[in-house]
């Protein structure tokens, strides 16, 4: 299982944003959720689910959010599953203290932490790895963003030049400049990567 434990920067200094973005990941991740999201203590929340896919997609949705740190820990939860996050129990949910922890300390603000792997497919290199994707994603600019949306939405580049009102060569420069067909290729090698920290945990 996937746990993400994600709690809100500097809540104390503004508002309560935790309603709104778990209204958020609700609308958009449904099916998904196998728990949550539920609000855990004070600024914090935390949601389990089933898939690396999804359990990635989310914290980079957090992250591309801003204003939050993001710890995914990746284990066996307790089964049967109670209703809520708040009643479950595990090894997932002890990794997943243990990365928000950690990415409260760190400059992209995420960090993932397992209870399996091996040398080859170790938290830690996964980790660095997700880390790259972020730091792409952040040198984004909003140009870049409006192509890269829209090319995930299923747009042809033909289709984004006409609602944009650019050239297609200006939007295959954009998609470029934003590294967006290299997240396209690198992302499912990252998914099934932090999939396999799941496999190797212990039952």
């Amino acid at each position: 299982m996937f746990v993400l434990t994600v709690d809100q920067v500097a809540s104390r200094r503004g508002a309560d944003r935790v309603p709104e973005i778990t209204a958020r990941i609700e609308a958009r991740h449904g099916p998904a959720l196998v728990l949550g999201p539920d609000r855990t203590a004070g600024d914090e929340f935390q949601v389990v689910l089933g898939t690396a896919d999804d359990a990635l997609g989310i914290a980079l949705d957090l992250h591309r959010d801003g204003g939050w740190s993001v710890g995914l820990g990746i284990g066996p939860v307790r089964a049967p599953l109670p209703a809520t996050t708040r009643e479950a129990q595990g090894d997932a949910f002890i990794a997943a203290r243990a990365a928000i922890d950690e990415a409260k300390r760190r400059p992209l603000r995420f960090a993932l932490a397992a209870t399996g792997g091996d040398a080859l497919v170790g938290a830690a290199g996964v980790a660095a790895l997700v880390d790259l994707l972020l730091d792409l994603r952040d040198r984004r600019t909003p140009e870049g963003w409006e192509v890269a949306d829209r090319l995930e939405a299923g747009r042809t580049q033909a289709d984004i030049a006409a609602e944009l009102g650019i050239t297609p060569q200006a939007v295959s420069l954009r998609a470029r400049a934003a590294g967006v067909r290299l997240e396209q290729r690198a992302r499912p090698a990252l998914v099934r990567l932090v999939a396999a920290l799941d496999v190797a945990a212990p039952a």
